[in-house]
């Protein structure tokens, strides 16, 4: 008997301690793309990037050029549970994803993606505390700019995926890092101009405002 009333009370305890986390993302853009997503449960003491500090190499890579294994290999070391890539590629506009973390108790929850078109913007959620409580949560994620490179929206500065249409002979928004920390991003500018202007992206579908995506959390 207290065999068994042992193993109850250490069940009990493990479930307190840990939970399963459903996480679903949607690209709430008309025009904007995300590339592979990185989602990671970790403990608090842990971080991919914080506003208002220098962006880390990995950070750099993620929003400037779409590539998360350096941000993988970096929570996976602090003993994160990570999903990479559950779109299994890019998630367009409109379009949603889901995974599941085994969370434990005190976790938070890290996202990020690089936003396309975009000179070094991605979406981010840094260390949302994930609720003790079952329930389903929504988090409203902002677009932020790592502050490693000008946003000057030229198409020979940025990835161009043939699913983009650019235009060309821009001569660009800004030449110049002004914030050089991670800030809430400012949106792109874009222009109707195909052949010149400012921007190559094309503002009737590449500018957007924040939230860039809507984030629904269950816990079970």
């Amino acid at each position: 008997m207290k065999t068994l009333l042992l193993s109850m009370a250490m069940g009990a305890a493990f479930t307190a301690q840990a939970a399963n986390v459903d996480v679903k993302i949607t690209n709430a853009t008309d025009g904007i793309y995300f590339t592979p997503l990185i989602v990671a449960a970790h403990s608090p003491d842990a971080y991919l990037f914080r506003t208002g500090e220098a962006a880390s190499a990995d950070v750099e890579a993620m929003a400037e050029g779409g590539d998360i294994s350096g941000l993988v290999t970096l929570a996976e070391g602090v003993g994160a549970a990570v999903e990479a890539n559950p779109a299994e590629g890019i998630l367009d506009p409109g379009a949603s994803t889901s995974t599941t973390l085994y969370a434990n108790h005190g976790d938070v929850l890290s996202i990020a993606a690089m936003l396309l078109p975009s000179n070094d913007a991605f979406i981010g959620v840094d260390s949302w505390k994930i609720p003790k409580k079952k329930g389903t949560y929504v988090i409203r994620a902002n677009g932020y700019d790592a502050g490693t490179e000008a946003n000057d929206e030229l198409a020979g500065s940025v990835p161009t995926p043939p699913f983009i249409t650019f235009g060309e002979g821009g001569t660009g928004v800004d030449t110049e890092v002004a914030n050089e920390t991670v800030h809430i991003h400012p949106g792109n500018l874009g222009d109707t101009d195909a052949t010149g202007g400012l921007s190559d992206f094309d503002s009737t579908k590449h500018r957007w405002l924040n939230p860039v995506a809507i984030i629904t959390v269950t816990v079970y």
